[in-house]
């Protein structure tokens, strides 16, 4: 079943002023587009591979799954991550014990996850990920989508910071984004998904 890009679950100004209209549409329509189409093709070229059992190019389309791949089940993941500010609301009280035990503080979380987030070299995402083998939760970066990664972690929170995520309206001001960002951050689907992993 070939996979396909998601519906945005509110409307494109509804993240104004933090998030841009024209940015989410050029985000969501083409950028994510691209990737959901990009892991279309890359399983097809597997699948042809098997087919034929010729699997000279499997170097090629394992990665193009990868980084497809990854780029769609992230972007999926940013755009539930989200709401407009008035519906943003705030960590679940289970949440925030884990929190405040692997971070000491909310407000040290905040810190640490945006400097992290500032930090990312080149392209890439900044992660809060439940991990089930330390049974802790952990910030990770990932540059170019699947690289720096736990295995076997669960996204819980994530952010996007390649420049076509915000260029528009922040140009080259990455911070001032991040700023924003924390704005619109949906706690209830990061709530949900926290225990979900946990159960």
């Amino acid at each position: 079943m070939p996979h396909s890009l998601p519906e945005l679950p509110y409307a494109y100004n509804a993240l104004e002023p933090h998030y841009d209209e024209q940015t989410l549409h050029l985000h969501h329509d083409l950028h994510h587009k691209s990737y959901v189409d990009g892991l279309n093709k890359a399983e097809a070229g597997l699948a042809a591979a098997r087919e034929k059992e010729d699997f000279s190019l499997i170097k090629h389309w394992s990665r193009e799954a990868a980084f497809h791949g990854s780029g769609h089940i992230l972007h999926s993941l940013f755009w539930e991550n989200m709401a407009p500010a008035s519906a943003s609301g705030q960590p679940g009280t289970e949440l925030s014990k884990q929190i405040n035990r692997d971070f000491s503080s909310f407000a040290s979380f905040k810190s640490q996850f945006t400097a992290a987030a500032a930090a990312v070299e080149g392209s890439g995402w900044t992660l809060l990920c439940w991990n089930p083998s330390f049974a802790k939760l952990e910030i990770l970066q990932a540059e170019k989508h699947q690289n720096l990664t736990q295995w076997g972690v669960i996204p819980l929170l994530v952010i996007d910071v390649w420049e076509h995520a915000y260029y528009l309206k922040y140009q080259n001001k990455r911070a001032a984004f991040i700023a924003a960002w924390w704005n619109i951050v949906n706690w209830e689907t990061v709530n949900q998904r926290f225990l979900k992993a946990i159960a």
